[in-house]
């Protein structure tokens, strides 16, 4: 029952006491960030890697007791431009794992981070190559 998904890191929504007795579940793939939710009815979000224009890491008092953590990852993504990945275990190999895989997607699509920043790159023609300021 559901999909599998071939993942690098994946991990619970952690609650309390940092058990992770939770409907919310986080994969973390060669290509997207998703986030799984639900149990009768399941939602997923997701958020391709190259997009990710920033991420922030949160550790309240009660997480770093548990060893737990909060990632919260900002992209160009329209349906999805913040994505938290709550209360997880080991925060920060799995922000390490994040760069990582960033890094390996913008190197194969020949993304820097200029092309990032709106208004910075044009490409009115789609053919995938910066047409300058162009109105």
């Amino acid at each position: 029952m559901g999909k599998h998904i071939e993942h690098i890191w994946t991990d619970k929504k952690r609650t309390f006491l940092g058990l992770p007795i939770s409907f919310t579940r986080y994969f973390l793939t060669d290509k997207k960030i998703i986030c799984r939710t639900g149990f009768f009815n399941i939602t997923e979000d997701e958020i391709n890697i190259y997009k990710i224009t920033d991420k922030k890491l949160n550790l309240s008092f009660g997480e770093r007791i548990f060893g737990c953590g909060t990632i919260t990852v900002f992209s160009r993504d329209t349906d999805t431009p913040k994505m938290e990945i709550k209360h997880i275990k080991k925060p920060y190999e799995v922000s390490e794992l994040i760069d990582k895989e960033i890094d390996e997607e913008r190197d194969k699509y020949g993304i820097r981070g200029r092309d990032m920043i709106p208004g910075h790159y044009c490409d009115h023609d789609h053919d995938g190559y910066d047409d300058g300021n162009q109105e």
